[in-house]
């Protein structure tokens, strides 16, 4: 998961609904990220991924890689992969 605690406020209406114990999992060091979004991007074999891991499990840590994607698109690129998962 993607979310901090000093951005408490600024949560997006999705975020708020997930439950306090799934965030802070989510925030965990100790929970490692099970994909990563590469050079090669949002493909449809990375949402079959996603898919699939969700089916098997709770909770997904997705990371994308630095440099990938504008700081600004970041938002954008999380609202499509939860649209499409």
């Amino acid at each position: 998961m993607f979310l901090n605690n000093r951005l408490q406020g600024q949560l997006s209406p999705m975020s708020r609904d997930i439950p306090a114990s799934i965030r802070r999992e989510a925030q965990s060091r100790e929970f490692q990220p099970s994909i990563r979004i590469g050079k090669s991007g949002i493909t449809e074999n990375l949402i079959e991924e996603i898919d699939g891991q969700l089916s098997k499990r709770t909770l997904v840590k997705i990371k994308i890689n630095r440099g990938l994607f504008e700081r600004k698109d970041i938002d954008d690129v999380w609202a499509h992969l939860a649209q499409e998962t």
